[in-house]
């Protein structure tokens, strides 16, 4: 019986389009959708729908009887018709009408509902995401044909979900017929009332005979999820708001809490306490531990909770005590139903929800915890099919290991509302790399080893760093498929330089070579200072020598090093293009020459130390001699200046 346990909400009814003539019929099944008795509203509205009365009240209400127990296949009947009937609805019934249609697969028709959602609603997170990630359903294929999925062979035709492992146990929430004299029915589903029972797991996975588990946490009312420590001494488990008495809220609606219980010597389960944030007035269920044990997270509808259930973690103090629970953010949470964490021995956290975007109903999403205990989230992912259906897809537990594990689920072709399935992952969801590479001197090519190297994100946040070893090799491990970072390398007597590199979308390894450049510069008579710094003063004007003020700028680096070194001589070599005649250009690149030298007289740079000379087209560094088709880049090459160290 899930519907109470995952949905987590309290509806607040909203009429539409209201309808007059109202019959005694329908007012009796209003009153029993107003206590949430959801079977019976269903009944009583389709006898009357049956005779020949409908109103669009009416037919939301059957819809929404059926969407809240999850049937999303007859909801969309109902909502379909209403749609048809009356289409000016309220944003959030677009919303539902898009999730039935992912039900029933009509997943263009569910995107255009999404789209009129995203209308109405405007800043809803959930149609946020559904814009920002419309190619979903191809990230979710891409993301499918991962896990191998069977029967757990402990179904009943009753709801059966939510394990957790307890050693070698698999202990799981059943609503199965306990055989009771008095059999006490829920009036939201018609089921039983969920207690605890337990099932030994084989090496190979499969799961042997159920007892009914912990005679002192079961119930007449509902307990479910429950986590173990490692050591198995302590439980965490949700169960209605009830231990000595009954409790109510201000509606008279018991809610759920989150309880926690110790084993004594001879293997009972005792003490047993509500824990300090739970509330009459809000719920809280589904507690997970992290593998530290130091942090709780579960599920609420708390004061500040998103939409209808966030997820949130809690400090579990050395002393006993509980911290502040904190909501787990937007980049999880949504303005639907985020529910049934798990954390995993890699913190990879997993959870359920049906506010991001996936196939339909809840879907099983997973990111990963940072590791700086920050809630900055980087990526949510759906796990894609098989794991996940167009029905609820919830409580994936898995050992990290064996990558073995069981998850819950009413998808079709199960033997009750839901089912537990057992699983097989077979490759891991996250697309990483090796991003590799050697270190080099940028002009001898000599192994540079002992260099800093950090990696940044595209936001210039540090993620790692490493230094390069003897044979100038480094590498980061871990490094995202289809994401820009960028590489900082530093090394004594050497300029930093910033690399940016994009990894590729496949697994393997991406190559980032880095050659640094001296800070100081070695030079000897012959050098051309131009490619010491990198210097190519082709910006000359048509048919003009004068040094413009971008040319200005490199030039100025010319005069620092001959400021520098006072008895440093140099000689300085003007060319052009091969277009306009041998003589024109000829007395073109004299002039310019001459202009260059003037410049570097005029900031103080003794005529004596400078030569100065145009060479025309004479010396072309490519084929674009007279006739040759070139480009204007081709051509550009050849318009350059040289500053020919003559002597030191």
């Amino acid at each position: 019986m899930k519907n109470k346990i995952i949905y987590l909400v309290l509806i607040t009814l909203t009429c539409v389009n209201s309808y007059s003539q109202t019959s005694k019929k329908e007012v009796k099944g209003n009153k029993e959708y107003d206590k949430l008795a959801y079977i019976d509203a269903i009944k009583t509205y389709e006898r009357i729908y049956s005779k020949g009365y409908k109103s669009p009240d009416m037919l939301l209400k059957i819809g929404n009887a059926y969407y809240f127990n999850a049937e999303l296949e007859k909801a969309n009947k109902w909502y379909d018709e209403l749609y048809a009937t009356a289409p000016d609805q309220e944003a959030e019934f677009f919303y539902r009408f898009s999730q039935t249609l992912k039900a029933t697969k009509d997943y263009t028709k569910s995107d255009a509902m999404m789209a009129k959602f995203g209308e109405k609603s405007g800043n809803d997170t959930r149609a946020k995401l559904f814009s920002k990630n419309r190619d979903y359903l191809a990230e979710i294929k891409n993301n499918s044909g991962r896990y191998k999925i069977e029967n757990a062979g402990i179904n009943t035709k009753y709801s059966d979900y939510g394990t957790a492992y307890m050693g070698t146990k698999v202990i799981f929430s059943s609503a199965r017929d306990t055989g009771n004299f008095s059999k006490r029915i829920h009036t939201w589903t018609g089921q039983y009332f969920t207690n605890l029972y337990g099932s030994t797991m084989s090496e190979d996975g499969s799961l042997g005979a159920v007892e009914r588990f912990g005679k002192k946490i079961n119930t007449k009312f509902h307990e479910d999820t429950p986590a173990f420590t490692k050591d198995g001494k302590t439980v965490y488990f949700t169960r209605n708001n009830y231990l000595d008495e009954r409790g109510f809220d201000a509606s008279k609606v018991t809610l759920l809490k989150i309880y926690s219980a110790k084993v004594d010597k001879d293997g009972n389960w005792n003490n047993i306490t509500a824990l300090p944030f739970n509330s009459d007035s809000y719920q809280t269920a589904h507690p997970a531990l992290s593998p530290d044990e130091k942090t709780l997270y579960f599920a609420s509808d708390m004061p500040g909770t998103h939409g209808l259930s966030d997820l949130y973690r809690v400090k579990l103090n050395e002393d006993g005590s509980f911290g502040t629970p904190e909501n787990l953010g937007d980049a999880i949470n949504t303005a639907g139903r985020e529910t049934y964490p798990f954390v995993n021995d890699d913190n990879e956290l997993y959870f359920a929800s049906d506010g991001q975007p996936g196939l339909g109903g809840l879907d099983i999403f997973i990111t990963r915890l940072p590791k700086d205990g920050s809630l900055n989230f980087k990526q949510v992912l759906n796990v894609g099919e098989e794991a996940n259906s167009p029905k609820d897809d919830f409580a994936l537990i898995i050992n990290s290991k064996s990558k073995k594990g069981f998850l819950s689920s009413n998808r079709d072709g199960g033997q009750g509302n839901d089912d537990i399935y057992k699983f097989l992952e077979t490759r891991p969801i996250w697309c990483e790399q090796l991003l590799f590479g050697v270190v080099t001197d940028a002009k001898t090519k000599v192994i540079l080893p002992n260099a800093k190297l950090i990696l940044f994100d595209e936001k210039f946040k540090q993620l790692k760093e490493t230094t390069s070893d003897k044979d100038g090799k480094y590498q980061f491990t871990e490094v995202e498929c289809g994401t820009k970072y960028y590489v900082r390398t530093s090394l004594e007597t050497y300029t930093t330089k910033e690399s940016p590199v994009i990894i590729g979308k496949t697994d393997g390894k991406t190559e980032l070579n880095i050659e640094l450049e001296k800070t100081q510069k070695e030079v000897k008579p012959g050098d051309d200072l131009a490619d010491v710094f990198g210097i190519n003063l082709i910006y000359f004007d048509l048919d003009k020598w004068n040094i413009r003020p971008d040319a200005a700028v490199d030039l100025a680096k010319i005069l620092d090093v001959l400021q520098q070194y006072p008895t440093m001589k140099i000689d300085i070599r003007s060319h052009t293009d091969s277009r306009a005649s041998f003589a024109y250009n000829e007395k073109l690149s004299e002039r310019r020459a001459k202009s260059t030298r003037d410049w570097l007289i005029k900031n103080g740079i003794s005529a004596d130390r400078l030569t100065a000379k145009g060479y025309g087209e004479t010396q072309l560094v490519n084929k674009c001699a007279d006739g040759v088709q070139c480009t204007e880049a081709e051509h550009q090459l050849n318009r350059r200046s040289q500053f020919i160290i003559t002597s030191l």
